[in-house]
């Protein structure tokens, strides 16, 4: 069965804008002006920025100067920029990374004394998009009501259903995410719903959406992405989309930290670019999973493995990946054996974060032909030392969709290579 997609989450890999190169000769003094302001541009102001989800801005030297010393020690150790799969363990799109040059002048300059340099040789300003990036969306997709975030509340996981009045089947091309309140936005993931059960959820609890740590709290038949900050909208190849299926309702799930003391209010919405032409393949998710595990209380480090084959004459290419745990998580590998038993790294996250998932798109989709075996390695800390365990006793911990328990998955995004649909 290749269209199923259980629970989970599937987001958008985080962006990065190229620049000019900001290396400086040994020697030579480095500068807010000269080099480090473009390093910031590059891979840091997407959300260390006014109005951006981070709770300073690295826009100037006057904001950037106070924190040079966390910048130092967050870039020295891979905590920021916030991009979590290893080098060299699968190649991605948009990928946000320093490079080993790039840490190096960050430490020269703060070594320096974090001088900021002529500012008469800043580049212009980062320009940060207002309006749909891939013009105006063929229908625009709205929470409904504006949620209000109380102040100083973090990872508050939040579901919307929304309704569509679609009569037919339609297949997206392209999805944009227009964040309501940056400051509070930190991801956005979309499920999508045909039997109704979002609605019954959102009955069930006051105010507007539902409470949804983990996933969607329903059998979902899909999605449409996500958004995290600095990502950037694609467009599908030609005759390639995402099924949305007549009179479905898209569940928007909204994952909300706000730093500040006052309350702050969202109202984020979705534009849906339909595709213009036939589509011969359709985008399906494979979720390669394990629901059967137990992670022992107290085991430091416990490993959890899940494999899927892919069936013989299914020929598939892989566009993106999306790995999946919860709080207990500290790494997982997935890679492909082929049938000549050749291996291929598809994936390695080796300091889980929940929150800085993401999915991940590879720079040219991978072929997975027939018989080719997909494997996941997981690995869990469930002891008292565990960094983001949930507070409370330690227990047995095993698959589920509440913050105390955890999973173990890695979906896939295909296409089938024999597939032609030749639908609008």
């Amino acid at each position: 069965m290749l269209t199923v997609l259980r629970t989970g989450v599937l987001g958008l890999a985080l962006g990065s804008l190229a620049l000019a190169s900001s290396a400086a000769p040994a020697g030579e003094p480095v500068t807010f002006s000269d080099q480090i302001v473009r390093i910031f541009q590059a891979q840091c102001q997407e959300c260390h920025r006014p109005g951006g989800v981070s709770p300073f801005a690295l826009t100037s030297y006057l904001e950037a100067y106070p924190w040079r010393q966390h910048i130092l020690d967050a870039t020295k150790t891979g905590k920021m920029p916030p991009w979590k799969p290893v080098a060299g363990f699968g190649e991605f799109r948009d990928a946000r990374r320093l490079s080993p040059e790039d840490r190096e002048l960050i430490a020269r300059w703060v070594a320096a004394g974090a001088p900021e340099g002529d500012p008469a040789r800043l580049p212009p300003p980062k320009q940060f998009p207002s309006s749909w990036a891939l013009g105006e969306p063929d229908v625009v997709l709205d929470l409904g009501a504006s949620y209000t975030v109380p102040g100083r509340a973090a990872d508050i996981y939040r579901c919307f259903p929304i309704p569509t009045s679609f009569s037919d089947d339609r297949y997206v091309a392209a999805v944009e995410v227009m964040p309501g309140n940056r400051k509070i936005v930190h991801h956005v993931l979309t499920f999508l719903d045909t039997s109704g059960a979002s609605e019954e959820l959102d009955r069930a609890e006051p105010g507007p959406g539902y409470t949804c740590f983990g996933g969607p709290g329903f059998a979902s038949v899909g999605g449409l992405g996500g958004w995290a900050p600095g990502a950037r909208a694609h467009t599908l190849p030609p005759e390639v989309g995402m099924l949305l299926p007549a009179k479905a309702r898209v569940v928007v799930q909204m994952h909300y930290n706000n730093h500040g003391d006052q309350d702050e209010t969202d109202r984020t919405r979705i534009g849906l670019h339909f595709a213009k032409g036939p589509i011969d393949k359709r985008v399906r998710i494979i979720p390669v999973l394990n629901t059967t595990f137990r992670i022992p209380a107290g085991a430091a480090r416990h490993e959890v493995r899940a494999s899927w084959t892919v069936p013989t004459g299914w020929d598939l290419h892989a566009l993106a990946i999306s790995p999946h745990m919860h709080l207990l998580g500290r790494e997982m590998k997935v890679t492909a054996t082929y049938a000549d038993g050749a291996t291929r790294p598809l994936i390695y996250i080796d300091d889980w974060d929940f929150n800085w998932q993401g999915s991940y798109t590879f720079v040219e989709p991978v072929a997975l032909p027939g018989g080719t075996r997909i494997d996941v390695v997981s690995a869990y800390d469930n002891s008292a030392a565990s960094p983001r365990r949930s507070p409370g006793p330690i227990r047995d911990v095993g698959w589920g969709d509440g913050t105390q328990d955890e999973m173990c998955i890695a979906f896939l995004r295909v296409t089938v290579d024999r597939e032609r649909l030749n639908r609008r």
